[in-house]
């Protein structure tokens, strides 16, 4: 959707003057106009100049006139499946048929921790390269799908082991997260390599974090100084420890203002390791969207932007956040 955003020439007028107009819905066309603007945009479109506004939005912006494109609401598909241990080949097929079963269009698929194996200290058996079989899979589905997939995979790269998340985009585009926080508990810090760069994605007019399991337990790094919009957990969390995954999700989610998104698996892996699941999604003021699930299911929603800045507008505690670097 293309939205033209005329901002008021009083400044002291409120948002809340605002209007939206709506073209052709075929043609997808959203203004929103201060109110003394309606009747000349009106106008506009209705001589079909909409091309020639759209180069006016572009070029005057020393008149105090904006062009924005966005999308405000993000379809998103969280998939809870249990893992065939070590198999990525099996676990590729597994994931195909349940995405092919998603009815409708989505904006983004979101994929367990190490979904091609289930969370293993033997990386040297599976690792991938880097744009490996599952990352080739990866893009296919994006671009099948014209949607953004995301998850993490082992990977070898310079003779080091990473947990490694992958966002691709439905061009082929791909971002990536080395997990910063290894699990010592379970001995990952002895088998990969920790990352240092915290990723933000850029997509649809969405800034989102993406953030790996154990990651969630350490919330400076998560700290939402970049003004994201969607933070994401994913996870291959033991059904032992449920609620501090319940509790330490919606705390995120709270403290950053955000909508926050955990996608775990469920059954037992090979080293018999329990999983209940409980993937959910959470709004910034820690509100459920998704409450906890437990099955094996493909749950898709729908998140509003606009929304979140309404929230944001209102409750404007990301003001007052601590400054801070990490060393």
């Amino acid at each position: 959707m293309i939205t033209f955003v005329y901002p008021a020439t009083d400044k002291s007028q409120s948002f809340a003057t605002y209007q939206s107009l709506e073209k052709d819905a075929d043609l997808g066309y959203k203004l929103c106009v201060p109110a003394p603007l309606r009747d000349i945009i009106t106008t506009n479109i209705t001589n079909g100049i909409i091309e020639n506004l759209y180069n006016w939005c572009k070029t005057h912006t020393q008149r105090n006139c904006i062009f924005i494109s966005k999308e405000t609401a993000m379809k998103i598909s969280v998939i809870q499946t249990s893992l065939i241990w070590e198999n990525p080949e099996a676990n590729r097929a597994n994931f195909t048929q349940k995405i092919n079963s998603i009815t409708g269009r989505t904006d983004l698929i979101i994929l367990p921790e190490m979904f091609a194996t289930g969370f293993t200290m033997n990386p040297h058996a599976v690792a991938e390269a880097a744009n490996g079989a599952s990352v080739q899979w990866m893009k296919q589905t994006a671009a099948a799908n014209d949607c953004a997939i995301t998850g993490s995979l082992v990977i070898e790269e310079n003779g080091n082991y990473y947990n490694r998340l992958y966002f691709v985009l439905p061009d082929g585009e791909v971002k990536t997260y080395n997990k910063r926080h290894l699990f010592s508990f379970a001995g990952e810090d002895k088998f990969y390599t920790a990352g240092t760069e915290k990723l933000i994605v850029d997509y649809k007019s969405w800034k989102i974090c993406p953030l790996v399991c154990y990651d969630l337990r350490f919330p400076v790094f998560a700290r939402n100084v970049e003004e994201y919009d969607l933070l994401i957990y994913v996870a291959n969390w033991p059904q032992i420890r449920t609620l501090a995954w319940d509790s330490l999700l919606r705390a995120r989610a709270i403290e950053n203002l955000s909508y926050t998104i955990g996608v775990n698996r469920v059954g037992e892996d090979g080293n018999g390791h329990a999983y209940s699941g409980h993937s959910q999604v959470i709004d910034a003021l820690g509100g459920y969207v998704t409450e906890p699930f437990e099955n094996d299911d493909i749950v898709t929603v729908e998140l509003n932007r606009d929304t979140l800045l309404e929230t944001r507008k209102k409750f404007a505690f990301l003001n007052d956040r601590d400054s801070f670097e990490i060393v």
